[in-house]
């Protein structure tokens, strides 16, 4: 069958890969890039006989994976951590490529090849990163955020890495050849920008008025490979054109729709495209040269870890901060072994460095999961060992904090709830760890401290032992167990609020001393469902009673431990079912003309008229003397039955 069994062996050796990282709780593309050494030329068993034709078609997965960074790719994304963002990475990268021409110095290379090592080892892995701040709850941390930051600039420097690094075969002609490829690109990026933006929108517009789902798939995926091969043709990356194309597209209106309609197809080639990586891996190698690929991976682990936290701290971030981004990012990711790649196809590297490469960034990807785990307990070590960093305070009252509520989290909902308690003068401090927030607090008015609520230092600037109640309002559930033991332990008897995605982190915080524990998405669901019923003209007795079921059943130990929060509850549902409906009298209706004592409203119908609204004056609670006129709207109170008795009276 030729490629078409290799391809159903890379197919099925992939998923069974990918089934077992997951299950070990790693990224898949590991997963994908064992298979590919299983079924590789140089082990035994089930091989894959056209390696060439399988690596041609992993080409189609680089451009792909390109194509969809291309369509992900937003400022917005970068504007809260701009500076490190654009100005460090490059630094970092720099830096990282010293660290890596080092290495390959110490080991003999030629100046070309270890300026290439520099290169492979300076990007990190998004998709590794990504899945272990997913993992450990850390998502929506200011270090995470650091970290998704550097590493979509990292993603970008792949693009000008592939046409520069190539350029090193002729060190003569390296200037003029380099400059002849900037030149080239910069022309290429005029025309897609004078008419890509143009063209390629215009072209969309056109194929989503069809509604085929069938040929947006085939335009997007079109344009995405088109435009490669297009750059291909003029001399520049095949990658490069597709990256270019998926920027132009995701400035369009059909950008999220492409980005969704490409993913699957784009993970297709993608398991390709690591799998033939993975075939390129000799098993031989790395037991022949254990000693050396050991030093490498802890001279690039430790020294791409001291960079990154040493960035980190240039640029003003401090606490727990640099430690993170340092564990995290010190692995080598998977544009290496697409600029590895490169280099291969161009004869830049050899098959010994490629090697080398694969397997530093492969167990570095292992490490990942696990060093980064040490994040917290190596921060508490050191701030045992070493003298903390000072707090600053804002808008602090001069005569201290007592009987205050600490606010641990300055986002959206935090803000909110200082909003309100500022509102009815009551006294509290947030405690934020971003400084743009803290910004946005200290314009506010609002009491913060500008440090980690994990913390004991910070927490004792807030006054947690004077506190009357502490407010969690973080989302991610790894630094909301952090807060409440932190709490837990200088103030154990103070009530704890803290928010949850779901059951399983409201019952892990439960576990932790947690006093109440709130669900955002299951109170908009809960609303969500009201209004639902409601529309559907359901009784509303039985509408408030059903959610006031499901509602106690989720909130029982709340309801049971405190009374007050019960009779709340019963106040909020008695509201509920004081709904005012708007009802306006047309010119034929029996109600014009009366009066309110007249027309016996409530005694025909059950239903109460508590305001008036005539030629735009509002008249609330109206006297039995005042008369109706057409075009009239009345607020009415009442039950379903009594609303509909109304309404028929209303149309006579």
């Amino acid at each position: 069958m030729g490629i078409a069994a290799d391809i159903a062996i890379i197919v099925v050796a992939g998923l069974v890969g990918g089934v077992i990282a997951q299950r070990l709780r790693q990224p898949l593309i590991l997963g994908y890039i064992l298979a590919g050494v299983i079924v590789g030329p140089y082990t035994g068993g089930v091989t894959v006989v056209e390696v060439h034709n399988i690596e041609l078609l992993a080409e189609i997965g680089v451009a792909l994976l390109l194509f969809a960074l291309g369509l992900e790719f937003s400022l917005k994304e970068l504007r809260p951590v701009a500076r490190i963002a654009l100005i460090g990475t490059p630094i970092q990268i720099g830096l990282s490529m010293a660290l890596g021409y080092g290495i390959g110095q110490w080991l003999g290379m030629s100046w070309i090849h270890a300026l290439w090592l520099g290169g492979l080892i300076a990007l990190s892995s998004t998709m590794v990163v990504l899945k272990s701040l997913s993992n450990q709850g850390r998502m929506g941390t200011l270090s995470s955020r650091v970290m998704i930051g550097m590493l979509i600039v990292q993603d970008l420097a792949v693009v000008p890495m592939m046409i520069i690094l190539p350029q090193l075969n002729d060190p003569e002609a390296g200037l003029p050849l380099l400059g002849w490829a900037a030149a080239r690109a910069a022309l290429f990026l005029l025309v897609m920008v004078l008419v890509g933006t143009r063209l390629l929108p215009w072209l969309m517009r056109r194929i989503a008025a069809w509604n085929s789902r069938e040929l947006f798939l085939l335009a997007i995926t079109a344009i995405g490979l088109g435009v490669g091969y297009a750059t291909y043709l003029s001399g520049l990356s095949f990658a490069l054109g597709a990256f270019v194309a998926g920027m132009v597209l995701s400035e369009s209106d059909y950008g999220h729709q492409a980005l969704s309609d490409i993913i699957p197809l784009r993970d297709l080639f993608g398991l390709l495209f690591f799998v033939s990586v993975g075939m390129l891996l000799d098993p031989a190698f790395l037991l022949n040269n254990l000693g050396v690929v050991l030093v490498v991976v802890l001279v690039v682990a430790l020294g791409k870890g001291l960079i990154f936290g040493a960035i980190s701290h240039l640029f003003g971030y401090r606490n727990v901060v640099p430690l993170a981004v340092g564990l995290g990012l010190f692995q080598a990711g998977e544009f290496s072994f697409v600029l590895a790649r490169v280099g291969v196809a161009t004869n830049s590297i050899d098959a010994n460095l490629y090697s080398l490469t694969l397997t530093v960034a492969i167990v570095t990807m292992l490490l990942t999961p696990i060093l980064s785990s040490f994040t917290a307990p190596l921060y508490a070590l050191r701030q045992r060992w070493f003298k903390t960093e000072p707090v600053q305070t804002v808008n602090l009252p001069k005569t201290g904090l007592h009987g205050h509520v600490v606010i641990a989290g300055g986002g959206r909902v935090g803000q909110y709830v200082a909003q309100v308690l500022q509102r009815m003068g009551l006294a509290f401090v947030i405690v934020e760890l971003d400084f743009r927030r803290v910004e946005e607090a200290k314009v506010a008015g609002y009491s913060v401290i500008f440090g980690d609520a994990t913390q004991p230092t910070v927490l004792e600037a807030a006054a947690i032992e004077h506190a009357r109640l502490a407010l969690v309002t973080v989302p991610a559930v790894f630094t909301a167990q952090q807060v409440v033991d932190a709490v837990r332990l200088l103030n154990p008897p103070l009530h704890i609020v803290a928010r949850a995605e779901g059951l399983e982190q409201m019952q892990t915080l439960h576990s932790h001393g947690v006093y109440e524990v709130v669900q955002p998405e299951f109170e908009a669901g809960l609303e969500m469902t009201r209004q639902a019923l409601l529309h559907l003209d359901l009784p509303i007795n039985d509408i408030h009673s059903y959610t006031d079921q499901v509602r106690q059943e989720l909130y029982a130990p709340l309801y049971e431990s405190h009374a007050s929060y019960q009779s709340l509850a019963q106040f909020e549902n008695v509201a509920r079912l004081l709904d005012v409906n708007w009802v306006t009298l047309p010119a034929q209706s029996g109600l014009v003309g009366c009066t309110l004592g007249e027309c016996a409203i409530r005694s025909r119908t059950g239903a109460s008229v508590v305001g008036v609204m005539s030629d735009g004056n509002f008249t609330p609670n109206p006297p039995p003397g005042h008369r109706f006129q057409a075009g009239d709207w009345l607020a009415v109170m009442g039950n379903s039955e009594q609303l509909g008795a109304f309404g028929e009276l209303v149309e006579g």
